[in-house]
Formats: C-alpha cells, sequence, structure tokens
C-alpha cells in the first residue's frame, strides 16, 4: 500500500481508539507495515493498538519507543506457539489486573499507583483485598441481562423485568419505608449472633428471619445479592441468591485477549488457533490427578506401581500428585522421612523407562506438608526436600498451592484444600434443598468468582496475594483436592472435580482426557 494511505489509515485507526501518534511514532509505524497485504492490515493494526494500550501511558500522545515495544510483541506472539503448549504457573507468578470501575477495563498492576505485593500486607492490602472481590463481582452483575437498563423505547414487561442494584450508602439516608430492593453485599457478623451486610459505601444489620436461601453455601465473608425491604436501619431480607457466573467467553468478548491466566503468552491462549489445532490433533493428551498420595505407606506405593504399570504402553502427558505426602504430618523426623519417601518414588517411576521419558510429574504441597503454616498461598516444597526426585525425575515440577495449569488453549486450576467441609460448617445457614453438597459448593466457588470465600480467620491469607485465589475468568477446569467423596461437577462450562483422597476413597483417582474435555473416575482397589 501506498505509504501517504497507510499513514492516514493508521492515524485514523488510533484517533478512533483515543490515542495520536508522533510523528517520529508514525513514520516507524508506516516502514514497519508497510510489507503487510491489504487482507491483514486491519488485524495487524488491531494488535498494534491493542498492545500499545497495554502498556503504561502517560497520556494519550504515543512516543516512538511505545509503538517500538508494541509491534515487537506483535512480532513475537507468532513464535510463541510451541512454547506455550504447557505450562505450570506458580500462584506468586500470576498477573496482577486490578478493575478500574472509571475506564470499565482491568489494569495491570505497573499502570496503578498500587505497591509492588508483600507478603507482609499493610492495612490497605486488607481493605484491597474485600474491595477487589467486590468490584470484580459488581461489574460482572450490572453485565448480567436482568441487571442491565432497558434500552429507552423498550416494551414495558421487559423493563418490569429488569432489576436495579442499590448501594447501602442509598438506603441508610432513608427514614420511611424502601420496598423491593437488591443489594450486593459481603455477609458479615460484626456483633455475635447479628448479622449484617457490608459494601464499600457502608454496612447496614440485616433481619433473616423471613430469608429463602437459593441453592449455594452461604459463608460469612461470601458476596450475595440481597433482595428484600428496608425500615428502621434494619434490611429485612426475602431471599438470598449469589452473583450470577459469567462464562469465560463472554468475559472476553467484553476485555478483549488479556492473559489473566498467567504463563509466558502475551495475549489469552484462548485466542491461539494454532494451539486449538494442536490440542484437537493430540487426542491421547491424557492428565491423571491423585490427592493425598501418603508416600510414606507401603500399600500406596504398591498401588503407585500397579497404576504405572498400567499406563506404561500409553504414558499420561502428566501426572498431578496432591499432598499431603506424609500419612503422619508431624514429628522431629517429618522432612527426613519425607526426602526417602520422594526417593522411593523416583525409583518407581525409574522402573518404567516408557514414563519416566514421555510423562511430566506436577507436585502441588497438601495443607499439613513441612512448609510454613496454613496461609494461602502456600509456597512450593523447600529445594533440600526435592532436589534428589528432580534428579532422578527430570520432567517433575513442584509448585504453589493454588497452581495453575495451561495445556493449549485450556486453563486449569489447581487447589489442594479440604474446603467443602470447611465450608459447611461456616455456613450461615446449611442448605435445606435436595441438591447435593457438590453442586452447592461448585455453585458457590464459581459464583464469588474465589477459591476460598471464607473468613480469614478460618482460611488465612497473605493480603497482598489474595488475587492469585481469583476465580475470574472462569478456567476451563477447576480440580478442588479435597478429603471429601470424589465427584465431578461441570457449571457454567467449567468442569470441576475432586479426585477425593487416595487412599481413604478406596484408591480411586480422576482421569481428565483435554481433547474431548472428558473426566474418567478410576479406582485400584482389588487390583
Amino acid at each position: 500500500m501506498e505509504p501517504e494511505r497507510l499513514r492516514r489509515r493508521l492515524s485514523s485507526a488510533f484517533r478512533l481508539r483515543g490515542l495520536l501518534l508522533r510523528a517520529d511514532a508514525l513514520k516507524y509505524l508506516t516502514e514497519a507495515l508497510q510489507s503487510i497485504s491489504e487482507v491483514e492490515l486491519d488485524d495487524t493494526i488491531e494488535n498494534v493498538i491493542d498492545a500499545v494500550e497495554k502498556q503504561p501511558l502517560s497520556s494519550n500522545m504515543v512516543e516512538q519507543s511505545t509503538v517500538e515495544a508494541a509491534v515487537q510483541e506483535c512480532s513475537q506472539a507468532s513464535d510463541e506457539t510451541i512454547e506455550n503448549v504447557f505450562n505450570v504457573i506458580g500462584a506468586f507468578d500470576i498477573p496482577h489486573y486490578i478493575y478500574n470501575s472509571e475506564r470499565k477495563k482491568f489494569l495491570p498492576l505497573s499502570m496503578t499507583n498500587f505497591p509492588v505485593p508483600n507478603l507482609f500486607g499493610t492495612a490497605r492490602d486488607k481493605a484491597e483485598l474485600f474491595r477487589e472481590r467486590y468490584s470484580i463481582l459488581q461489574q460482572r452483575t450490572h453485565r448480567h441481562e436482568l441487571f442491565t437498563p432497558p434500552a429507552v423505547f423498550s416494551h414495558p414487561d421487559e423493563s418490569r423485568s429488569k432489576f436495579q442494584l442499590k448501594t447501602i450508602e442509598a438506603l441508610l439516608g432513608n427514614t420511611a419505608k424502601v420496598g423491593e430492593l437488591i443489594v450486593l453485599g459481603m455477609i458479615t457478623q460484626l456483633k455475635e449472633g447479628k448479622f449484617f451486610l457490608e459494601d464499600p459505601t457502608g454496612v447496614i444489620q440485616l433481619d433473616l428471619s423471613k430469608a429463602q436461601f437459593h441453592s449455594g453455601l452461604y459463608t460469612e465473608s461470601c458476596f450475595v445479592l440481597a433482595e428484600g425491604w428496608y425500615e428502621d436501619e434494619v434490611f429485612h431480607v426475602n431471599a438470598f441468591g449469589f452473583p450470577p457466573t459469567e462464562p469465560s467467553a463472554n468475559t472476553r468478548a467484553f476485555y478483549g485477549n488479556i492473559n489473566f491466566f498467567g504463563g509466558p503468552s502475551s495475549t489469552s491462549v484462548k485466542a491461539s488457533a494454532k494451539l486449538k489445532q494442536l490440542e484437537d490433533e493430540n487426542e491421547n493428551a491424557m492428565f491423571v490427578f491423585l490427592s493425598d498420595v501418603w508416600l510414606d505407606q507401603a500399600e500406596v506405593l504398591e498401588k503407585l506401581h500397579t497404576m504405572f504399570s498400567g499406563y506404561s504402553a500409553a504414558p499420561p502427558t502428566c501426572f498431578f500428585f496432591c499432598g499431603n505426602f506424609s500419612s503422619a504430618p508431624y514429628g522431629k523426623n517429618q522432612i527426613w522421612s519425607l526426602k526417602g519417601s520422594l526417593k522411593a518414588l523416583a525409583d518407581i517411576i525409574c522402573e518404567y523407562p516408557s514414563i519416566h521419558k514421555s510423562s511430566r510429574f506436577v507436585f502441588v504441597p497438601g495443607p499439613e506438608d513441612p512448609g510454613p503454616g496454613s496461609v494461602l498461598p502456600r509456597p512450593p516444597l523447600a529445594e533440600n526436600i526435592t532436589q534428589e526426585f528432580r534428579q532422578l525425575v527430570p520432567f517433575s515440577v513442584f509448585t504453589t498451592n493454588p497452581c495453575r495449569i495451561q495445556y493449549c488453549t485450556q486453563e486449569i486450576i489447581i487447589f489442594r484444600e479440604d474446603l467443602v467441609n470447611k465450608m459447611c460448617r461456616n455456613c450461615v445457614r446449611f442448605p435445606s434443598s435436595n441438591m447435593d453438597i457438590p453442586n452447592h459448593f461448585v455453585k458457590t466457588i464459581l459464583s464469588q468468582g474465589h477459591l476460598t470465600p471464607l473468613p480469614l480467620y478460618v482460611s488465612p491469607v497473605y493480603w497482598a496475594y489474595d488475587y492469585s485465589l481469583r476465580v475470574y475468568p472462569v478456567p476451563d477446569m477447576l480440580v478442588i483436592a479435597d478429603k471429601y467423596d470424589p465427584f465431578t461437577v461441570t457449571n457454567t462450562d467449567c468442569v470441576c472435580i475432586n479426585p477425593g483422597s487416595f487412599p481413604r476413597s478406596g484408591f480411586s483417582f480422576k482421569v481428565f482426557y483435554p481433547s474431548n474435555k472428558t473426566v474418567e473416575d478410576s479406582k485400584l482397589q482389588g487390583l
């Protein structure tokens, strides 16, 4: 394309996005895109502008250095495919995006005035933790069809079927009774036996005597949509529901190809046609999930022997072993015995050369494994414990709890925590509906967009790293390794599984086939 015409096209494309190109930046970009065919030009310009917007811009005037970095990023994106097939992402490596309500966008931490996260959090970190959880759920709820404002000339019936979210601040000034309200807020117990609803604008006391609870596990510190009326400084609740979930495809349609999940790719792997093709072609890909792999028990090692011999003819892509790795978690010899147990496992793996060469092994620590207490996210097992194993089995990764796995275009979150019982014990009111507990549990986690929607004294979190426990956008698969009975539940296009405790559940485990997203229940009992 002739340079003058290309220059005009570039200028108008940037202006449409509210950006202005300096003369030197425009000249550089014209030269860089000169060789691109007419067919691909529009997409390339869009990608360059997306890359520019990701960078911290001090004004809407775009410098040459910014454009150079954007062009470089776009040219790298095409070479990234092969190294992006399988990645293990630790909790401390997950990118931190903060929702900006003015720009209605998620901004990377570097483009905000927030400090870099620190394990020793400040009071501000604790406040921001709940504020960020709230703002994510609020923007998601506002986008739901029930809460979007009706069109100006819409049918009266359509207007009536729409709801409007109120803030607590809007209620506190009212002296008269206000009926038919819906408020998004967090359940807290500020006084013994009295529940309150809290949002960034204020706190209000709740009367739950007539409240109907929709399906889910309603715990303190979880966010709810409360429907009812307000009178005499008390909010009388008719019904409690959770904020509606949103499929990952809808979130991405709204926010583009931001890589919320983490990993080496500069944009979301969902947008990669090459990775999707690889995923579909590799029908033999198989992930095996086990939890509570007690390596100090002879029977467990014997069953692992049986499992490896069964899989040696067709080795799985990856084995995921979740803790606890010892049946007796405490004592002065714990670390020494865990080293010996890992050495025994490495010897078993080495007996099966096909698995040793072809399969990967990912280890996620459990709540009672050696480490710095029960605060989440939890770092990997210490290097001095795992060093010998890693030398014997080079394709092994010891990662954090929780962790994330990216395989081709699929996103998987793995979390080892006995969470089901903990949430049931901390319910404001235990569910009475006949839906089984796993369905209630999965609905709660996905609606809250968070792995531990519990008070911090029940499930402590490093305040500044709370974002690493987000379940937003919804992943393709969520693995909650829990000692509760094994289950497989699908909700909002997300497959949620619990492999169950390997020794306690008759040596059961789960197998996942990514090419068709199916889960298989497996058991070694009686073999």
